[in-house]
C-alpha cells in the first residue's frame, strides 16, 4: 500500500464511522416537552427519554483506522484527532442524560473558561464583556430602526435565491422543519428553517452569511474532495472553526448586531451557570428575564441542557463555540495576512475541517490529494477589504491599549 494509498484508506474509515454519529438529531428534545414543561407552569425540569445509543459501530471503524496509522507525524495527528473526536462523540451519545456526558462534550468542544490563544483570556471573559457593553448602551438611543417582523417564508425566498446565486442548481433545498432547536441550520442537501421562529431584516442577511456562505459552501466543497471524503463530514472536530468562521463572515460583512452577539453571549454565559450547578428551570429563568418571551426562553435554556441533565453540572458545551471560533479565527486570518501565508487562507474551505488541520492540509494537497475550493464567501473571493481590515486591527492589537484606553478615558468626564 503506497502512502496516498494508506490516506485515503484512513480517510474513508473514518467518513464511514460519521455515517453512525449525527449529535443534534441525537440529542433533539421531541416538542411534547416543551408543551409539558409550559402545562407545569415552568416549575417542574423537563423529563426527557433519549432512544438507546450503540456506540460500538463508531468505535470499531475508530480502531480500524487506528491500526493504519503510521508513518508521517503530522498527517498521522490529523487523523489520530479526527479518530478521537469521532470516539468522543458516540460516548457522547451513549451517555445522555448523565454527568458523564458532560465530560465528553468538554472533550468535543471545551468549556467557557478554556483559555483562548492569548494564555490569559476566555469565551466567558469575552461573553461577559459583551455583557457589560450590553448594560451601558441598554438605555441609550443608537438611532436603530424599528424592527420589522420577517416570516420564515420570506426568509425561504431570500435563501432560495442566495444559494441559486452561488450553487446554481446544484444548491440545498429550502425546507421549513420545526423540529430544529434554532432558527435555522444548513447542509449540503437542505437548509431548514424554523416555521415558529420570527426574523429581522438583519437576521436575513447574518443568515446568508453564516448558513450560505460558510456551512453550505465548505459543504460543497468537501463533497467534491473525491480523494479525502473525511472533508465533507461535519464531525464535532470541525465544530468550532466552522462556526467560528460563520460568525466571522457576519462580522466582515457588516451583518451582525447587537441582539446577534447578545444571544452569543448569553449562550456562553447560560453554559457556565449550567456547569456551576444551575438546573434547567434557573437558565430558563435567566433566559426570560432576557427575552421576556417564554417560548425563546425555553429555547434558550434547551440548547445547554439537550443531552445533558437537566439537574444541572452536564451541560452540552457546543454553544461556546461561536464566541471560542471567533477569535481563534480572526487570530489565524490576521497571521496569515501579515505573515503573507495567502495560501492557508483558501484552504480553510476546501470542506470541514478545524485550524489545527491546517499543517496536514497543506502537505496532503501538495501530494495532489485535496481538490481547490470551488465555493467560496464574496469576501474571500476580493480579499481587498479583509486584507484592509485585519491590517489594521492587527496593528492596533500591538499598541499598548492600556495606555490609550487611559487616555482617552480621561477625556470622558
Amino acid at each position: 500500500m503506497t502512502e496516498k494509498e494508506r490516506i485515503i484508506a484512513i480517510s474513508d474509515i473514518l467518513d464511514g464511522a460519521t455515517a453512525h454519529i449525527n449529535i443534534l438529531r441525537n440529542i433533539a428534545w421531541p416538542n411534547q416537552v416543551q408543551t409539558d414543561f409550559f402545562r407545569n407552569k415552568a416549575q417542574k425540569l423537563p423529563v426527557v427519554v433519549y432512544a438507546p445509543y450503540d456506540a460500538k459501530p463508531v468505535l470499531d471503524e475508530v480502531k480500524k483506522a487506528r491500526n493504519l496509522l503510521s508513518g508521517n507525524d503530522v498527517i498521522d495527528q490529523w487523523a489520530g484527532r479526527i479518530a478521537d473526536m469521532l470516539e468522543s462523540s458516540a460516548l457522547l451519545l451513549q451517555t445522555r442524560g448523565t454527568q458523564e456526558f458532560f465530560e465528553h462534550s468538554t472533550t468535543m468542544y471545551g468549556s467557557p473558561k478554556d483559555l483562548l490563544p492569548d494564555g490569559e483570556s476566555t469565551a466567558l471573559d469575552l461573553a461577559n464583556h459583551f455583557g457589560t457593553l450590553f448594560e451601558n448602551i441598554k438605555n441609550f438611543d443608537l438611532g436603530t430602526p424599528p424592527k420589522d417582523s420577517v416570516m420564515p417564508e420570506y426568509l425561504a425566498k431570500k435563501m432560495k435565491r442566495a444559494v441559486k446565486k452561488m450553487f446554481g442548481k446544484l444548491g440545498p433545498k429550502i425546507e421549513m422543519d420545526d423540529s430544529i432547536s434554532s432558527n435555522a441550520i444548513a447542509g449540503r442537501r437542505r437548509i431548514a428553517i424554523n416555521p415558529n421562529a420570527i426574523f429581522s431584516d438583519k437576521d436575513i442577511k447574518q443568515l446568508i452569511e453564516h448558513e450560505v456562505h460558510i456551512h453550505v459552501a465548505t459543504s460543497m466543497n468537501g463533497m467534491a474532495q473525491d480523494q479525502l471524503k473525511i472533508l465533507a463530514a461535519g464531525h464535532s472536530g470541525t465544530t468550532e472553526t466552522q462556526e467560528g468562521l460563520a460568525v466571522f463572515s457576519e462580522f466582515i460583512t457588516g451583518s451582525i448586531d447587537l441582539d446577534r452577539t447578545r444571544r452569543l453571549s448569553d449562550r456562553v454565559i447560560a453554559t457556565q451557570m449550567a456547569i456551576d450547578g444551575a438546573d434547567f428551570i434557573q437558565v430558563y429563568q435567566y433566559y426570560l428575564e432576557k427575552t421576556d418571551n417564554p417560548g425563546k426562553a425555553f429555547d434558550g435554556a434547551k440548547r445547554v441542557f439537550r443531552g445533558g441533565d437537566v439537574k444541572g453540572r452536564a451541560p452540552f458545551t457546543k454553544d461556546i463555540v461561536y464566541l471560542q471560533g471567533l477569535v481563534r479565527v480572526q487570530n489565524f486570518l490576521t497571521v496569515a495576512i501579515s505573515t503573507g501565508k495567502f495560501e492557508y487562507i483558501n484552504l480553510l474551505f476546501c470542506g470541514k475541517l478545524d485550524l489545527s488541520d491546517i499543517p496536514a492540509l497543506k502537505q496532503l494537497n501538495e501530494m495532489g490529494l485535496i481538490r481547490p475550493p470551488q465555493y467560496l464567501p464574496p469576501w474571500i473571493v476580493d480579499k481587498r477589504y479583509l486584507l484592509t481590515h485585519l491590517t489594521y486591527t492587527s496593528f492596533l492589537s500591538n499598541k499598548e491599549s492600556s495606555v490609550l484606553h487611559d487616555h482617552y478615558k480621561s477625556l470622558l468626564v
